[in-house]
């Protein structure tokens, strides 16, 4: 397992994102695997949302995601962790938005000592009722 990043490490790479994090999530006993950390999945799947939370800032109506660039975990989530997705739109296309994610976690409680957990890219799309792709106004 890696070790913690201290307080200051995970302030400082949070620092280049959005102030106020797109969602928080304090993880459950419901999401967690045999070996008692948190699904990777949840956290993709939150991960998604919040993505989702900064491209409708750039393109509202109907996006879909069109790509995932590489998750790497760097530290595990526990029960208890106030896990905290920051977001910051990179690139604004013709039809898509790529927003970057980072996520932090907080152990056990909030003000706890933070974690960075990943980072990645997320590609969506603006699309009509059809499911094609529609320009970004």
């Amino acid at each position: 397992m890696p070790p913690m990043a201290s307080r200051d490490s995970a302030s400082e790479s949070a620092a280049a994102f959005n102030a106020m994090p797109a969602i928080r999530v304090i993880m459950m006993p419901k999401d967690t695997n045999a070996l008692g950390t948190i699904f990777g999945g949840v956290i993709l799947s939150y991960l998604d949302q919040a993505a989702a939370v900064e491209a409708h800032r750039t393109c509202p109506g109907r996006i879909v995601t069109v790509a995932i660039r590489e998750v790497v975990f760097h530290a595990p989530v526990f029960v208890g962790d106030l896990v905290s997705f920051f977001t910051r739109t990179i690139r604004i296309g013709t039809t898509s938005v790529t927003v970057d994610v980072l996520v932090e976690a907080e152990r056990g409680h909030p003000g706890g000592p933070r974690v960075k957990v990943t980072e990645a890219e997320m590609v969506f799309v603006h699309v009509g009722e059809d499911g094609r792709p529609l320009p970004i106004r």
